[in-house]
């Protein structure tokens, strides 16, 4: 069967520029949503939560991408590194409402929520660990820091973990939809421990009918 001829790298780039279009749009809408008095309630805390909301979905989709390639044999890694960023704009972007639009710069303030209440005090740990990663997310990083790149960016799980906690604390009653995002990372880390097993199992059996063959033979 004819192979399908490969996309030009023309298109891809076209593409990853495309969805850091698509994937601002909500921290625009949200804004004009704001901007317009048509946010529920208190504006400031729902802007902030529907930032935070798609901080967190990034990071799930961040995550799914090796996953979604092993299992489903579907190569979404060149948008990996775009989901990423965005996870990391969305939380810059959820802090700086908190800090600007809720406490006004009150600094005395932010310090002492961040000290005595343990949501914010998990996010603002997430969003320091994401700074190096958002930092090193270049091929310039990537070629100088080798093999120690992939132990850096093995933070994105612990990230992911500490904003599905930070999202799960932060309301009185934890409901269906913080269930989902705890039980979406809980899924991604438990993959994390099974992958290398799984891939070797896979691989013992794709070869397994070459090397009978090659018996018989």
């Amino acid at each position: 069967m004819a192979q399908l001829p490969a996309l030009p790298k023309r298109y891809h780039s076209a593409s990853v520029w495309a969805l850091y279009g698509l994937g601002l749009l909500p921290a625009v809408y949200a804004f004009y949503l704001g901007a317009t008095g048509r946010l529920p309630g208190n504006p400031v805390k729902e802007f902030e939560h529907l930032l935070g909301i798609w901080a967190l979905r990034f990071l799930v989709a961040t995550l799914a991408i090796t996953p979604i390639r092993d299992l489903v044999g579907i190569n979404w890694l060149r948008y990996r590194r775009a989901l990423g960023l965005l996870a990391f704009y969305y939380v810059l972007m959820h802090f700086l409402a908190y800090m600007l639009l809720d406490l006004r710069l009150n600094v005395p303030g932010i310090l002492a929520d961040i000290a005595r209440r343990p949501f914010i005090t998990i996010g603002m740990a997430a969003l320091v660990m994401l700074i190096p990663l958002a930092l090193t997310s270049n091929n310039w990083s990537i070629r100088r820091l080798g093999p120690r790149w992939n132990k850096l960016h093995r933070l994105a799980y612990v990230i992911a973990a500490a904003g599905a906690l930070h999202f799960a604390m932060s309301v009185k009653v934890v409901g269906p939809e913080q269930m989902l995002y705890l039980g979406l990372v809980t899924v991604l880390l438990c993959w994390r421990l099974v992958r290398k097993p799984y891939l070797k199992r896979k691989r013992q059996t794709t070869n397994a009918p070459v090397r009978t063959a090659a018996g018989k033979a």
